[in-house]
């Protein structure tokens, strides 16, 4: 893939339900650092210049785990996932593309990447989406429910995200998910990402919000479907442990 991509890791979370006090991306996983899978994917990337981690608690830690091989960019305070991005957004440089990708999510394959960015190049919209479809919300697929759902038109086009705690019960009942990983046309981003507000129940910064403003400015969107195990997030120790299971170890 040609060079003018960057890739921004969201790691500054403390994961306080995952108890010890080290930051949720060096969690152990089958022995490893949650964050270790992701870049071992991503060492495989033809692209040059160094992922962008978003550091915040015991950013030490992460920096001494990750060495200089990353660059790095402090969140003081975690304020969402837009808000992460606004923190690094004088890293992106003269990238035209950007792709987000999230420290906790340690089954995304490079094969997944790759098909990412081959439809941004093809079909050039602001934004491309991942998404997921899940045939119910029981048993394996219950940590999905907290997903935000993707809401169609009649011509199988995206016309919204939804947030679980905004759904109806209509569209707490839709099985395509929003597992929020994104690849960006920088210049769209750059020039939208502070009219994203916090105006919401955790008074936080969505990037996903950015699907919204792509939609009423009537941008194009495109959406790559994946498999959901490869979204499967580590946010509980019974989460971990699940995750132990279909992870593949290298």
């Amino acid at each position: 893939m040609p060079s003018q991509t960057k890739i921004i890791i969201l790691a500054a979370g403390k994961g306080k339900r995952m108890g010890g006090d080290i930051p949720k991306v060096l969690v152990r996983l089958n022995g490893k650092p949650l964050i270790s899978y992701l870049l071992n994917s991503l060492k495989f990337l033809q692209i040059k210049e160094k992922p962008i981690v978003v550091v915040g608690f015991r950013a030490d830690m992460v920096k001494e785990e990750l060495g200089d091989s990353m660059e790095y960019v402090f969140q003081k305070e975690q304020l969402g996932t837009g808000h992460a991005v606004m923190c690094a957004k004088d890293k992106i440089g003269t990238a035209n593309k950007l792709i987000v990708l999230y420290g906790d999510m340690p089954n995304i394959k490079l094969k997944t990447i790759n098909n990412l960015l081959e439809l941004h190049n093809n079909e050039s919209p602001v934004l491309t989406m991942m998404t997921i479809k899940v045939p119910n919300f029981e048993n394996e697929y219950a940590g999905f429910m907290g997903f935000g759902r993707v809401i169609r038109n009649e011509d199988g086009n995206i016309k919204k995200i939804v947030e679980i705690r905004d759904a109806d019960e209509k569209e707490k009942k839709v099985t395509e998910l929003n597992p929020s990983l994104f690849c960006f046309d920088s210049s769209w981003l750059l020039s939208n990402l502070d009219k994203l507000t916090n105006k919401n129940a955790q008074e936080e910064y969505y990037l996903t919000d950015l699907v919204g403003l792509a939609i009423e400015e009537g941008k194009k969107i495109s959406s790559l479907e994946i498999s959901p195990m490869e979204c499967v997030g580590v946010n509980t120790p019974e989460e971990l442990r699940y995750a132990e299971t279909i992870v593949s170890n290298f």
